[in-house]
């Protein structure tokens, strides 16, 4: 049974910049030189929506024989960085080793990827080394779609003593998640704010998308649906990248970016606009639970017919052919696979269960007076 979390957080917290606009990470998939993170860095300085510099030191690489990142050396450009531009700084750490040697060079807020979070050994691991350590910690979710991995992270470092968290939605990794990398699976949003109320949300379009020309549009809809902030991969050469070049974006495509989604607007709605959008979701919702009524109805009188006509209560062709039927009309409005399917099988499963107890209870029998 899935259940909402108690967290111990900070009133306040460094992750958030604490004004009207939407907190914006950015920075390079890797470290790969000093000169290649100052420029960048300098860059980003000069755009006042950016507060935090972003750079990958270690690299967890799916194959051996890649590029793994440069190591401690990046730490000491990372603290080059900080002192000449006045940006935080934030690196993934995977163990201890890893957060021992960020600490020592004063990165001033980590992050957990999603390799790591799926792993309950290697975040203990990570809490263990953070006890009795005041930094800010970010959980990016598991590559797989498993909220109480990505709850019990949270659950982890919090005993560890970290109150100040935030969650990174980078998608995750699942068979035909095109155009994306990483498919969104946006309402995982809600799912782990439901299970993690008051933690801080961020996306990181980069991983979802896997390439620059889709993260505006996920950028957008992540904002649409609330988050708090946006880390965004950015380097002053992308397409010579040693990681990750496809969904890496210049400082001046990053400019170019956040001017286009009208940051504050999307955020501050006015009252009464509010309120009105409110009134049309709770009439959308009355009319929906009416629907839901009258077709638990009809599934009885169903049950009835079946029961009567000694047919099966389970009828796998008809199952498949309207479930089929639903996801093409849903896919022709724009509606994501998963969801609907989540919502028609929840269905499916109370409609089987009502006709069950019409099959349990005998059928009435008919007075002397109706017979007539």
């Amino acid at each position: 049974m899935t259940t909402t979390s108690n967290l111990n957080i900070a009133a306040t917290t460094k992750i958030l910049n604490g004004g009207p606009l939407p907190t914006v990470i950015a920075g390079p998939c890797s470290a790969e030189s000093e000169e290649q993170m100052l420029q960048t860095a300098r860059e980003l300085k000069k755009d006042h929506r950016v507060s935090i510099f972003r750079a990958g030191i270690w690299k967890p690489r799916t194959r051996p024989g890649m590029f793994e990142g440069v190591g401690t050396v990046g730490l000491e450009w990372l603290q080059t960085v900080k002192q000449e531009t006045g940006l935080q700084t934030a690196a993934e750490v995977a163990n201890t080793q890893h957060v021992e040697e960020a600490l020592k060079y004063g990165v001033d807020i980590l992050w957990v990827g999603a390799r790591t979070t799926v792993n309950p050994f290697s975040v203990q691991e990570i809490a263990d080394a953070l006890q009795g350590v005041d930094v800010p910690v970010m959980v990016k979710n598991p590559v797989n779609p498993d909220m109480q991995l990505w709850l019990g992270a949270l659950e982890r470092l919090n005993r560890a003593g970290i109150t100040d968290l935030a969650l990174i939605h980078r998608g995750f990794s699942t068979p035909g998640s095109k155009p994306y990398r990483n498919h969104p699976k946006w309402h995982t949003i809600q799912e782990i704010r439901g299970l993690a109320p008051g933690i801080p949300l961020l996306c990181d379009p980069s991983h979802i998308s896997g390439r620059r020309d889709l993260l505006e549009t996920v950028s957008q809809q992540a904002l649409h649906l609330g988050a708090d902030g946006l880390m965004i991969e950015t380097h002053t050469n992308p397409d010579v990248a040693l990681s990750d070049a496809a969904q890496q974006v210049t400082p001046a495509g990053l400019d170019k970016l956040l001017t286009a989604l009208d940051l504050e607007t999307e955020r501050v709605a006015q009252p009464e606009q509010l309120q009105d959008l409110r009134s049309l979701i709770d009439k959308l919702d009355n009319e929906l639970l009416n629907v839901l009524f009258l077709r638990a109805d009809v599934s009885k009188r169903i049950g009835e017919y079946k029961r009567a006509n000694a047919l099966d209560i389970y009828q796998a062709g008809r199952w498949r052919q309207l479930l089929e039927n639903r996801l093409s009309v849903a896919a022709g409005m724009g509606l994501e696979e998963d969801f609907v399917k989540a919502i028609f099988d929840s269905i499916h499963s109370f409609s089987l269960g009502l006709q069950n107890e019409v099959f349990a209870t005998p059928p009435q029998q008919k007075s002397a007076s109706q017979k007539l």
